[in-house]
Formats: C-alpha cells, structure tokens, sequence
C-alpha cells in the first residue's frame, strides 16, 4: 500500500446499514486513474463484489460524491455506487442477512490502473442492522416463533409486524432503529412442500401480542410483507380488526399456493400455477412471472382476498420489472376492486426498472436467485440503478406511510449509533 494514499468514509467507517457514506481518496497524483473496488461476504460464505474506474482531479483527491465513473460495475456521479453495484461472483446467489447480529461488512479498496494494479489504500466499512440501545429478543409464545425489536426509551411507538416468506431480521430490525416496535414472522416455519394449509390465527396471535406490549402505543397494528407474505397481510386487513396500515410489495392479490383458515373454517382456497408456462433462460434461471393462474377466471374467485372488507389503509407497491410476481396486473386488480366498493383507503408506488426483491436500501443487486417455494433458481427482475434508487425511496415512504396511521400520543425516538 502506498502510506501516502488514504480512503475514507465520512461521516464515520461505521454506521448503519440504511445510511448513505461517503467515500474520499486523497494523496494520489494529479488526474491518477484508479480502480476503486468494494468486496463482501454473506451470511453464507457467498462474495459479493463491484468496481469502477475513477480519475482524480487537478489535486489527487477522488470524491465519490462528485466524481464520475468512468467504467466498470456503473458509470456517473453515483455516491453509493460501489455498494448497490455489487454482484454475486456465482450465478443465482441471493444475499443472505438473516441474522441482525452481524453487521454487513464491506470492504473498500483503491488499486493502479496501470501494472499489476498495485493497491494503494483500503478500509472497512461496517453497517450494522441494530443501533444502540435497540434490543432484540427471541420469541417463543403460544404458537409465536419470530424475533422481537424495541427501539430504546419508554415509547410509546407504533407497531410493525413484519411478515417474510421465509424468516429474515433485516428489514425488522431496521424499522426498529427508526422508531418502530417490531415483531418479524416467516409465512413457512417448515419447508413449503410440507405446509398443506395456513392458519390466520397465528399472524392474529402475533398481532395481539404486539398489541399488548409496554412500548406500543399505537391503537392498531401494521403489517409490511412481500411476495407471498403479501397476500396474508391482504387477509390480515380484510378478516382481522386492528390492522390499521399495509404495506403490501410484489405480491399477489389473491391467497397463492395454500389454503387459508380463520377460526377452523377455510376463508379462502389456494390459488395454484400452470408450470408450463415456467420461461427458462440460457443462465440456467427461469422466468416465473406467468405460472399462478388468473385469480379473476371464475373457478379461481374464492381465492380473492376480499379487500373491500379492511377498516385499514394500504400501500401497494409494484416494481414493473418483477419476474416473479405480475405484480403490477395483481396491484391494479387490488385498485380497481376497491375503486368498485367505494374505497379510497390506499395509495400506490410503481418502480419501473426494479425487481421483486425490493428491500431496504443499499444492499448487493441480485438479479436471480433460489426459491424457496419452486426449488429453482430463478430471476428477480431489475437492473442496478433502478433498483438502487428505488429502494432509497421506497424506504422512506415505508416509514413515512406507518407514521401518518400509526400514530401514537407521544413523538417516537430513533436509534442512533
């Protein structure tokens, strides 16, 4: 390393995963063309990488803020290039935060364009998912298994159930820093194929428990799921009282893959695929956006999750390029039918050019990966910068939208590092 060169992150190397760095080179000679390269290891062992050529200016310095890039993983003015940009060096990897514990680490590094690409300065960033003061404890009550998060201080704060597909901290963990209390449950404790029928109860129970907690003071609950936990936030709204706000991304509008029960009666039947018309591609991942069955064809209407019925407000988010939901057809569908009723109790978000995976902001592109539910690797949709710019914003209208209609008597303090 050259003792000269020096890379730095302001406002600090260390901060939270949601937060923006910014990224400075100094020491380097005048107009020097670098690489300048960002390296990460999932939870699984799994490198994600990117890169870009910069060129210094008249005083050697390189600021990520206001310089361009002039090739590599993106070009432009990008100041969190380095970290949206960054890819899976294997095909069909999904990066994994399961645990909230463990910060994301990334490495930064600066190295010669010319030579052997001798480098010259590094650091390391670490972006953790938990501030200070926010605590984290596992759940095990009643029939409850999830992961609770309580941001520091007496409260009272609004309360978030997150819903995953699968059981994740990440975006939990992150509403809390923010002022949320949160409770994150997954849709399949087992593997999908072993899940024959899904009880509402079990989301009602864990709504009523974060009902009943010292730290909340919102009257209701909200709800914020994705893709197939997107359908059980719908029949949360619609069957159960007290589910004041969803927010509802990348689903369906109708119950897919099992049927759903209330109260030991079946409410609403599956809503199940024609997997001919699963797309394979020459990456070897296949295209799913087509395979669930038309949920207004007449044989599928009792798989409708009847909206109309839910006292709460929505926001229905789609991104255009989804490739594996037709999440912006399902989202109209929701649009229209409520428009039908009389409703106005939703607004909606539409990203072109961002995928399913739409999550909290600055994490790896990771345009395919393993599904859970199909045993396949398959493509999310998207392209980088669409991506990248709409999980900034989508971000903030999550927390923006749970404050208007969760509201508490008390103003809400947010975890800092």
């Amino acid at each position: 390393m050259s003792s000269q060169v020096r890379l730095r992150l302001l406002p600090s190397s260390r901060c939270l995963f949601d937060e923006p760095v910014q990224v400075k080179v100094t020491g380097l000679r005048s107009r020097q063309v670098v690489t300048m390269r960002a390296r990460s290891t999932d939870d699984r062992g799994v490198v994600f990488s990117s890169s870009a050529t910069y060129k210094a200016n008249q005083s050697g310095e390189i600021d990520l803020d206001k310089e361009p890039s002039l090739g590599g993983s993106y070009t432009g003015v990008e100041p969190m290039g380095l970290l949206w940009s960054m890819k899976a060096d294997t095909l069909h990897k999904r990066f994994k935060k399961t645990n909230s514990l463990n910060p994301h680490v990334v490495k930064f590094y600066v190295h010669e364009e010319e030579g052997e690409g001798r480098m010259l300065a590094e650091e390391t960033n670490e972006r953790l998912l938990i501030g200070d003061g926010v605590s984290r404890i596992p759940v095990k009550e009643g029939n409850i298994r999830g992961v609770l998060f309580t941001p520091p201080g007496k409260g009272p704060f609004p309360a978030v159930l997150d819903l995953g597909t699968f059981m994740c901290e990440k975006r939990a963990s992150l509403l809390a820093n923010k002022g949320f209390v949160v409770l994150t449950v997954a849709v399949y404790n087992d593997k999908p194929a072993n899940v024959k029928e899904i009880h509402l109860d079990y989301y009602e129970e864990a709504a009523d428990f974060l009902r009943r907690h010292p730290k909340v003071g919102s009257k209701g609950v909200g709800v914020i799921s994705r893709s197939k936990a997107g359908d059980i936030a719908l029949s949360l709204a619609a069957f159960v009282p007290g589910v004041e706000a969803v927010v509802w991304i990348n689903g369906c509008s109708a119950n897919v893959a099992v049927p759903l029960f209330y109260q030991k009666h079946q409410i609403l039947s599956a809503l199940m695929f024609d997997t001919k018309k699963v797309i394979r591609t020459e990456s070897g991942a296949y295209i799913g956006k087509f395979v669930v069955n038309d949920p207004r064809a007449e044989e599928n209407k009792d798989s409708l999750v009847p909206i109309e019925r839910a006292k709460g407000r929505f926001l229905f988010v789609a991104a255009e390029d989804d490739l594996n939901w037709d999440s912006k057809t399902y989202m109209d569908m929701m649009v229209e039918r409520l428009k039908h009723h009389g409703k106005d109790n939703f607004e909606c978000l539409c990203y072109p050019g961002a995928g399913h995976d739409l999550e909290p902001p600055y994490g790896p592109y990771c345009p395919s990966g393993f599904h859970g539910f199909a045993g396949l690797p398959v493509l999310w949709g998207g392209e980088p910068r669409s991506y990248a710019e709409a999980e900034v914003h989508l971000w903030k209208k999550i927390q923006e939208f749970f404050r208007t209609h969760l509201r508490c008597d008390a103003p809400q303090a947010e975890a800092k590092l």
